[in-house]
C-alpha cells in the first residue's frame, strides 16, 4: 500500500498539471502561441540546465560500478532498436520519430532518485543509471528526431551535415556535455550557482507539463490512438518483461534492480513532448503516450515492484 501511494504521489501531481494546462487552455487563459513560447523556453534554458546539474553533481569514482551501467546502457541501445523496428509497422512515416522517443525514453531521472531514495533512504544506484540511460537517451532522441522529420528530404550529403549541426548545436547535447565535462573536472558548485541552476532547472518539467497540456488535442489524439497504446504498453510492460528477469539472473539485486526497472517502466518523460514540438514534429502522439504512461505507470511499477519483492529481490 505504501508503495502504491508513493507512485500515486509521484505520477498524479504530474498528469493534473497536464490537466491544468488543458483547463487554462480552454477558459482562454493561455493561447496556442502562448503555449508555443513556453516549449521553446523550456527546450533552450530549463531542460539543458536540469541535465548540467544533474550530470555536473554526481561523482563518479565514487558510485562507479562497470558491469551495472554496461548493463543499463546496452539495454537502453537495444529498446531504441526494437521501437525503430516496430515504427516501420505504421502506414503513417510522419509519426515514427514520435512513437520511437516515447516508446524507450523514461523519466529516469526525475522518478529514478525518488523511488529509491523513498525504498532504501539514500540515491543507490540512481545516479550511476541516470549516467548509463539519460544521456543515450537524449542524444538518440535528437538523432531520431531529427532523422525522421515529418517533412524530411531525401539524405543527401547536405542532409546529413545540416542534421549532425543541428545535433552539435542542440542545447540538450550542450547541456550533457557541458555536465559530464564539470563532473569530470571536479569543478566545485559555488552554493549561489547551485541554487540558481536548481531553481532554473525545476521550472522544466511543471511548465513543459502546462504547455503539453495547453496544446494537446483531443481529436487529433484518438486518431493516433493504436500507436499511441502500442508505444505505452512497450514503455510500461514490453522493455520490462524483457530486460528485468535478465538483471535477476545477471545478479543484481536491491537498489540496482529498482533503479534499472524504473529506467525501463516509468512513465515517458515529458522532455519527449518539448523536444519533439522543438524539432518539428506534431507532438499529438507524444502527448498521448506520455499521458497514458503517467496514468498507468502508478499501476504497472507499483506491479513490478510487488513481484521484486515477493521473490525477495528487493
Amino acid at each position: 500500500m505504501d508503495n502504491l501511494i508513493f507512485c500515486l504521489n509521484a505520477t498524479v501531481p504530474i498528469f493534473l498539471l497536464m490537466i491544468l494546462g488543458l483547463i487554462l487552455k480552454k477558459i482562454g487563459w493561455t493561447d496556442d502561441v502562448f503555449a508555443e513560447k513556453m516549449n521553446e523556453f523550456v527546450f533552450l534554458v530549463p531542460l539543458p540546465v536540469l541535465l548540467f546539474e544533474d550530470l555536473a553533481t554526481v561523482d563518479f569514482a565514487e558510485v562507479w560500478n562497470l558491469k551495472f551501467v554496461l548493463f543499463c546502457f546496452v539495454t537502453t541501445f537495444i529498446s531504441i532498436t526494437l521501437a525503430a523496428a516496430v515504427s516501420f509497422l505504421w502506414r503513417d512515416k510522419s509519426i515514427q520519430g514520435e512513437f520511437i522517443q516515447a516508446s524507450y525514453r523514461s523519466s529516469a531521472a526525475l522518478l529514478g532518485i525518488a523511488f529509491i531514495h523513498n525504498i532504501y533512504g539514500n540515491a543507490g544506484m540512481a545516479p550511476l543509471m541516470i549516467i548509463s540511460s539519460v544521456p543515450l537517451y537524449n542524444v538518440m532522441a535528437v538523432v531520431v528526431l531529427s532523422f525522421f522529420q515529418p517533412d524530411r528530404k531525401k539524405l543527401d550529403r547536405g542532409v546529413w551535415i545540416a542534421t549532425l549541426k543541428g545535433i552539435v548545436k542542440n542545447p540538450i547535447i550542450i547541456g550533457i556535455a557541458a555536465g559530464f565535462l564539470w563532473s569530470g573536472l571536479k569543478l566545485p558548485l559555488p552554493p549561489v550557482m547551485e541554487k540558481t541552476i536548481s531553481n532554473i532547472g525545476a521550472v522544466a518539467t511543471p511548465m513543459g507539463l502546462m504547455a503539453m497540456g495547453a496544446t494537446f488535442d483531443v481529436r487529433k489524439a484518438f486518431g493516433k490512438a493504436k500507436p499511441a497504446i502500442v508505444a505505452a504498453a512497450m514503455k510500461l510492460v514490453g522493455f520490462t518483461a524483457i530486460f528485468l528477469p535478465l538483471a535477476v539472473w545477471m545478479g543484481f539485486r536491491g537498489e540496482e534492480l529498482v533503479a534499472i526497472l524504473i529506467m525501463l517502466g516509468s512513465a515517458s518523460t515529458v522532455s519527449c513532448f518539448v523536444m519533439a514540438k522543438n524539432m518539428g514534429h506534431e507532438g499529438v502522439l507524444t502527448s498521448s503516450v506520455v499521458m497514458l504512461t503517467t496514468m498507468f505507470s502508478a499501476l504497472t511499477v507499483t506491479g513490478w515492484l510487488y513481484i521484486l519483492k515477493s521473490f525477495s529481490m528487493i
